[in-house]
């Protein structure tokens, strides 16, 4: 069977994984889940114990979450070296360097603003101290990025990767919580506008949008989560 790509909306960090399914240029489904909805009820933790996107299915059936471990299976997949790099070569030590910075830290940095968005029944004092420590957070990962960027159209080299893919659904929560002006951070602004304007990027975004029939990808159907937890829940 295709593999399956559970993922987040609204402004899941996991669109940037059908971008990457996408440059794959490889046959997988999706699966479309509300992150504020249908992630947190009870039938999901047989997905996912810890209630969060992305999560995959293989082609074999078996369940993988957390978004390196997808990117590993992408990796070891990708034998034409669309995404990724000769595994012995500094091309994939620096991919994996950036990835991991970009999924630990980088994003990390949101959570306190994630936190005094969905916090309804948060003390005011606390959401402002939250939403300032996240600010700050945000520019200084932000800073660091700006430094690791070198003189290439992407983060490795003249095409996107995984590195691009893991950046490309965090990125813009700068803009959705408002933090700073991205202009802030020249080279990081410059490497946002040519994924944002990647045709797979394009196409990923119009999906998590709710358009299920985007110009043609190389997703083949959507999977109803009901059935995705009933097939290969534990």
């Amino acid at each position: 069977m295709d593999p399956i790509l559970i993922y987040g909306f609204p402004m899941g960090s996991s669109m940037g994984l059908v971008a990457a399914l996408e440059w794959l240029g490889k046959p997988y489904r999706l699966c479309r889940v509300d992150m504020l909805g249908e992630m947190r009820s009870p039938s999901y933790a047989q997905i996912n114990p810890r209630h969060e996107t992305p999560a995959f299915i293989t082609e074999k059936g078996a369940v993988l979450t957390e978004t390196m471990a997808i990117a590993a299976w992408l990796e070891s997949r990708d034998v034409e070296r669309r995404i990724s790099f000769d595994p012995l070569s500094p091309q994939a030590d620096r991919m994996h360097q950036l990835m991991a910075f970009v999924n630990t830290g980088f994003t990390a940095a949101f959570s306190p603003l994630w936190a005094a968005m969905e916090g309804e029944a948060m003390e005011p004092a606390m959401k402002s101290a939250l939403r300032d420590f996240g600010r700050a957070k945000v520019i200084e990962r932000h800073d660091k990025l700006e430094r690791m960027i070198e003189g290439r159209e992407f983060l490795v080299g003249n095409r996107p990767t995984l590195a691009d893919a893991v950046l490309a659904g965090v990125a813009r929560w700068l803009d959705f919580h408002a933090v700073a002006e991205r202009r802030r951070w020249p080279k990081l602004a410059a490497l946002r506008e040519r994924l944002e304007a990647d045709p797979a990027v394009v196409y990923a975004t119009a999906l998590e949008n709710g358009d299920t029939n985007p110009e043609a990808g190389f997703c083949t159907g959507y999977a109803v989560l009901s059935d995705v937890i009933a097939r290969f829940g534990k």
